[in-house]
């Protein structure tokens, strides 16, 4: 991915409404989202869980994410941080599968 390229948040838009927008993200080990923003609060469901390795938008500040099946979080986001359950990344950020498997998850933003 180009480098003035933003990727969406996830991987395929489910559905959309005025109050939520709900994707899907699976990422193969080795593959990474491309950098991203989140701008609204969001809820993720780990349906296949796996170890994301975030960094920031400038691919620095590296942090490794362990994420168990079946785990739920709720992120808020605000300043620039999204943070919530025990998780915290800029909301700019790219992430890269670094485990095994295949990682999968629910995202539901909140407009």
């Amino acid at each position: 991915m180009m480098a003035d390229m933003k990727a969406e948040v996830a991987t395929t838009k489910l559905l959309e409404n005025d109050k939520i927008i709900v994707w899907e993200l699976v990422l193969e080990p080795g593959e990474r989202t491309g950098v991203h923003t989140h701008q609204m609060d969001y809820m993720i469901h780990v349906l296949e869980g796996s170890t994301l390795q975030a960094t920031d938008r400038n691919g620095e500040n590296t942090r490794d994410v362990p994420l168990q099946d079946n785990a739920t979080y709720y992120l808020s986001v605000k300043d620039g941080i999204a943070s919530g359950g025990g998780l915290q990344t800029d909301a700019t950020h790219d992430a890269k599968n670094i485990g095994l498997g295949r990682y999968r998850e629910i995202m539901v933003e909140i407009k």
